[in-house]
């Protein structure tokens, strides 16, 4: 875009094209194509400013947590039936925060809660109700992961796991 736009000013101050382009509106045009230049360079690094550094010099690496997670309820291998399991977490040496941000703490974070490895609620609890409704009867592995404000999980994670049985 910036290149065409710059095209079009260098043809008009020449006199080889777009003779009904005024000199002082291909300036404007001249001015504009710079503005996309510089736009194109600078946008994408404000939109898309890529992985976030966690710790100075750290390298990129996720921090380690202090927290532990477990998961109360359901207990391994608990037989449930209708259409909504009731999850109940504990949580030790973590708090839960609902903001968002790149500029996470080990200690604060919330909850992934994951049936069979497909991620199926973002909790800011340790209380969360699951729809089953679309899951099949039979065993399903339910995972808690405790992750970082960004969404991103601490190295090394985590994580909880407990199987159910899903009746009918």
């Amino acid at each position: 875009m910036a290149g065409f736009l710059a095209w079009i000013a260098v043809r008009r101050f020449r006199h080889s094209g777009f003779p009904g382009l005024s000199t002082v509106a291909a300036s404007g045009v001249a001015g504009l194509a710079v503005v996309v230049l510089l736009a194109a360079f600078i946008a994408p690094r404000k939109l898309l400013p890529g992985p976030p550094t966690y710790t100075p010099g750290s390298g990129g690496q996720r921090p380690a947590s202090t927290a532990h997670l477990s998961i109360e309820k359901p207990v391994d291998g608990q037989h449930v039936s209708g259409s909504e399991l009731e999850v109940v977490m504990k949580l030790t040496g973590g708090t839960i925060v609902q903001a968002t941000t790149t500029s996470i703490a080990p200690d604060t974070g919330h909850i992934h809660l994951s049936v069979d490895g497909r991620l199926v609620s973002m909790t800011y609890g340790v209380l969360q109700p699951l729809d089953l409704s679309s899951l099949k009867p039979g065993t399903h592995t339910l995972t808690a992961q405790f992750v970082a404000a960004d969404h991103g999980p601490f190295n090394p994670p985590v994580v909880a796991n407990a199987t159910f049985v899903k009746d009918r």
